[in-house]
């Protein structure tokens, strides 16, 4: 799996992580003081990268969490099918087939920037 691990205090807004399993962008991190007994904790408020669901996570600042390594890469539109769109990869030169997001009007030939992690992927750029 493409993934690692580091402790909960070196994440922030902005980064990834991995909640249930699904690779998350987090919206909000924030840490509460240390209580008589315990360490400081955070509570990380994400979003699924891939299906939007919205995740929350509290952890001791100093817990080890899994951090999703996702690539960004460069693809070109081949052709298009109703909400699907046959993309190359300009690196690999693969081809596969992507969900096309629903505000997103793609014609073959453009170029697009995508997210992927293990098997799943989506457009983040026209």
């Amino acid at each position: 799996m493409a993934r690692e691990q580091t402790e909960v205090r070196e994440l922030d807004e902005g980064s990834y992580v991995m909640i249930d399993d699904a690779p998350c962008k987090i919206d909000s991190y924030s840490t509460a003081k240390p209580g008589k007994h315990g360490s400081a904790k955070a509570r990380i408020d994400a979003r699924g990268v891939f299906d939007s669901k919205k995740r929350s996570l509290s952890q001791p600042v100093d817990a080890k969490v899994w951090v999703p390594i996702i690539g960004r890469k460069q693809g070109q539109v081949v052709s298009v099918d109703g909400s699907d769109a046959q993309v190359m990869d300009l690196e690999t030169y693969d081809t596969f087939t992507m969900l096309m997001p629903e505000d997103v009007d793609l014609q073959p030939d453009d170029e697009i920037e995508y997210l992927e992690y293990e098997e799943q992927r989506k457009i983040t750029r026209s």
